[in-house]
């Protein structure tokens, strides 16, 4: 009853406060005209370029952060044009104290806010919804991405071909854009309209953030606050293709134990992704046995004493064209559940208010599926040959849509898991959003036992959301209910069979000193299983806060019951979270973590544990950036405080930057667990744990075109403590985009 009583709560308030408004976007800066460009630009970070004559000049800039849309501190001045294949951007950023310009040599992504950069918002569609975000350092150094307004989030996974050049002044710095119209997605109309906010990042005794448009405080979305260029005319209907093989080798030396003799193996690979714009709207992109070779190891991750899965962020290009478009309530979209894709076909485009996406592909299966429950999810083998599709169709009104989702995997010699359904977002206001989600699931499990009998089920998944955000407060309300049956195999969802209702309440206070934002707030969170048992709840008061020098931290204080073995047990912990962002040479801190009562999933009972995470950036000179963390986590026992396990995760990365295209990079991560395994009630390793090293160098012509050598050198840890090196591997990859 009191679940039901938050659902018609939430959605009375929402109609309540939407009814007397029209839906309509936040006001924005008037329309300007984009001209041609007069002549031809060299992309060089030299403004003085003749074709830079009769650009459109944008010099207003409002000081967001931590000012509320003050006149910017120091002047930025954009210039914006066009011919008939590159859009331009060019900025002036000018700094009476250039000495302090924090510009770092960093790799490709790494462009972020404890450095000086810029940032065009470019909505190229003009549905305020989304926009590609492109940047640039100093340096030259590009970072790329798609900003959401949907779900608020800012993806740095997909990449996007565009040339930057950049160069320190005496008066501060410049830069440059040229950005292929091949790249970019807009309608077939002339003439066009597109949506363009700019954004520059300005660490000095604040993190000050400069836009070329207002953002009003309380506002639910970004991208709706772009300013709209008009009379762009004559585009080209893009034919553009991209080929891009690949050709990768290694060479591994592999043991299981220290008594063991190396066996060698060779292995090559030949891969290829295509990517081919049949028109400026559309895209059509194909892969065979895409893989993770060009990127880094997984960030490790605590796994002891865990209910649930962890998640990982994909990071192969094949899977992030329209990214944004799989993005849902309900995760139902999960691309690295396809574990070994042989090969893959994607469309993706919108056409007037219709936007969609679909996917196919084969996996080969291998690694884990996770089994969902109430309170825990299980892991299974995926031995199994499978085809996949998944898709979206969104369909636009004004900053509004609804959608249909599915997903479908069909596995080789009988199974298959087939989700379904709609999901919808209502911008009633500048001020309130409601967003929800109905999936439908059937399943049949292949039979291999222990862990699938061939069973099959339906179920359903469902939740609601009201957000609605002011300058001084916000509110938020939210219903789940997932049933006990429900999966998403091509999804991550790692918990099912419960009811949830969750309300949430904040304020806000903005002073002037070493703070200047924040936020007191409450929630109360509360689950049920879905025949109507109590799953236990969670409760919590908490403080964030903004500061000089990007001080930013969070304390909440928890009241929490989750079910252990059939019973319900509290625990009270005190979780914190603490990050700044001193000096160019240590340009960010941070550290995290929990204190309190820690429940022991592994043996039902509540203990004390503390878990602390400390990081740090530690830049030497502006071509080497380290990064070294360290995680460890405790959980002591009454009586007599016994140690049922320690566990230590320590990383340390080191980055050399030679110039915008090639770098060399060394990674070396450790975890180990030692547990006493006499206070377990199931047999458990008193150590175990392992070692991964590797050294990359890398070059990159741009993101498809790099040539990559690296060697690895990888171990365990045994119960006795002893190193066994298991694992020795030299790789080369080279891969060349070819564009047409």
């Amino acid at each position: 009853m009191a679940l039901r009583a938050i659902l018609a709560l939430a959605a009375a308030a929402a109609i309540a406060a939407a009814v007397p408004c029209r839906a309509e976007a936040p006001s924005a800066p008037a329309p300007q005209a984009l001209p041609r460009a007069s002549a031809s630009i060299s992309v060089d970070g030299n403004l003085e370029d003749p074709g830079w004559s009769g650009a459109l000049v944008l010099d207003h800039f409002y000081e967001t952060s931590p000012g509320d849309n003050l006149p910017a501190k120091v002047n930025t001045t954009a210039y914006l044009t066009y011919d008939d294949q590159y859009f331009y951007v060019g900025i002036k950023a000018d700094d009476p104290e250039p000495s302090k310009i924090r510009a770092p040599y960093v790799e490709r992504d790494q462009v972020i806010g404890t450095d000086d950069n810029l940032a065009i918002f470019l909505d190229t569609r003009n549905d305020k919804r989304s926009a590609l975000e492109l940047r640039v350092n100093p340096r030259g150094i590009q970072a790329d991405g798609i900003y959401d307004d949907a779900n608020g989030t800012e993806d740095f996974s997909p990449d996007f071909f565009y040339d930057t050049a950049a160069r320190l002044t005496s008066s501060g710095w410049q830069a440059e854009f040229r950005i292929p119209l091949t790249t970019l997605r807009y309608p077939k109309t002339d003439p066009q309209t597109w949506g363009i906010l700019i954004w520059r990042n300005y660490p000095r005794d604040s993190r000050y953030a400069f836009h070329s448009a207002p953002l009003e405080r309380g506002s639910n979305c970004l991208i709706c606050h772009t300013q709209e260029l008009t009379g762009i005319t004559r585009l080209p209907s893009s034919h553009h293709m991209v080929l891009a093989p690949y050709a990768a080798g290694s060479n591994l030396r592999h043991r299981d134990d220290r008594s063991s003799p190396f066996s060698t193996k060779s292995d090559s690979n030949l891969g290829a992704d295509a990517k081919w714009n049949p028109t400026a709207g559309s895209s059509i992109d194909a892969t065979v046995e895409p893989d993770f070779s060009q990127v880094e190891a997984d960030v490790p991750q605590v796994t002891v004493n865990q209910r649930f899965a962890l998640f990982y962020p994909e990071k192969r290009p094949f899977f992030l064209e329209g990214a944004d478009l799989l993005n849902s309530p309900i995760q139902l979209v999960y691309t690295r559940t396809l574990t070994d894709p042989q090969w893959g076909v994607r469309t993706t485009g919108k056409q007037g208010p219709f936007s969609y996406t679909v996917l196919g592909g084969e996996d080969h299966g291998g690694g884990l599926v996770v089994l969902p429950g109430p309170a825990f999810s299980r892991f299974a083998p995926q031995d199994f040959r499978s085809t996949v599709a998944l898709g979206r169709l969104r369909r636009d009104f004004g900053l509004s849509f609804g959608s249909f989702m599915f997903t479908d995997r069909e596995i080789s010699g009988g199974g298959h898991n087939r989700v379904f359904g709609p999901d919808a977002q209502w911008r009633a206001t500048g001020t309130d959003i409601l967003t929800g989600q109905y999936l439908y699931s059937s399943t049949e499990d292949p039979t291999r036992q222990p862990f699938f009998a061939g069973q099959s089920f339906d179920s359903h998944a469902a939740t609601v959301t009201w957000d609605h955000q002011q300058r001084r407060y916000n509110l938020r309300l939210r219903y789940n209910d997932y049933g006990e049956d429900f999966r998403a195999d091509d999804g991550f969802v790692p918990q099912v069979g419960f009811r949830e209702g969750n309300v949430g309440a904040g304020w806000r206070l903005y002073p002037t000193g070493l703070l200047n934002f924040i936020r007191v707030y409450g929630v109360g969170d509360r689950f049920y299983l879905t025949g109507g048992d109590d799953l236990g709840h969670d409760y919590f008061p908490g403080i964030f806060f903004l500061g000089r020098h990007n001080l930013n931290g969070q304390v909440e204080l928890h009241v929490n019951k989750v079910p252990v073995r059939a019973e319900l047990q509290t625990q009270k912990f005190l979780t914190y979270f603490l990050q700044f962002d001193p000096t160019r040479r240590l340009p960010r801190i941070t550290l995290q973590g929990r204190v309190g009562d820690l429940i022991d999933f592994d043996n039902g009972q509540v203990g004390k544990g503390t878990n602390v995470s400390l990081a740090a950036t530690v830049r030497p000179f502006v071509h080497l950036t380290l990064s070294p963390a360290v995680t460890r986590e405790w959980l002591n026992l009454d009586p007599g405080d016994s140690r049922l396990y320690t566990a230590l995760i320590g990383r340390l990365k080191a980055v050399y930057v030679v110039d915008s295209r090639s770098f060399i990079r060394a990674i070396g991560q450790f975890i180990t667990t030692k547990r006493d395994p006499g206070l377990y009630s199931f047999p458990v390793p008193n150590r175990d744990g392992g070692f991964l090293g590797s050294v990359l160098y890398g070059y990159r012509l741009n993101w498809q075109t790099v040539f990559f050598l690296g060697y690895g050198d990888n171990g365990l840890i045994n119960e006795s403590n002893t190193f066994i090196r298991t694992d020795r591997s030299l790789f080369l990859k080279v891969s060349y985009a070819w564009q047409r």
